[in-house]
């Protein structure tokens, strides 16, 4: 029995990237994109003391992060980006 939690994730060539890339819309991928670089700024604001100019950044990139999750998850729900995600 396989959790997925416990799967590593593996480099895919280049040609299959972007074959996988071709079959979906593009406006996914950028919001892919999108998802994927709030996350990663949301990871970046953390700990119980953040100045105000870090909380009004750490808000914006939720915003970003929502948005594009909101369009991901139109497209498939399991599609959606959490900021703790390790992909």
């Amino acid at each position: 029995m396989t959790a997925s939690h416990l799967l590593v994730p593996v480099p895919i060539p280049d040609r299959v990237a972007a074959l996988i890339g071709s079959c979906i819309p593009p406006h996914i991928l950028q919001a892919e994109f999108d998802a994927d670089c709030a996350a990663r700024e949301v990871r970046r604001f953390r700990g119980p003391r953040l100045c105000d100019e870090d909380r009004a950044d750490r808000e914006q990139a939720l915003s970003e992060l929502a948005r594009a999750n909101k369009i991901l998850a139109a497209h498939h729900p399991r599609l959606a980006v959490r900021p703790g995600s390790p992909w």
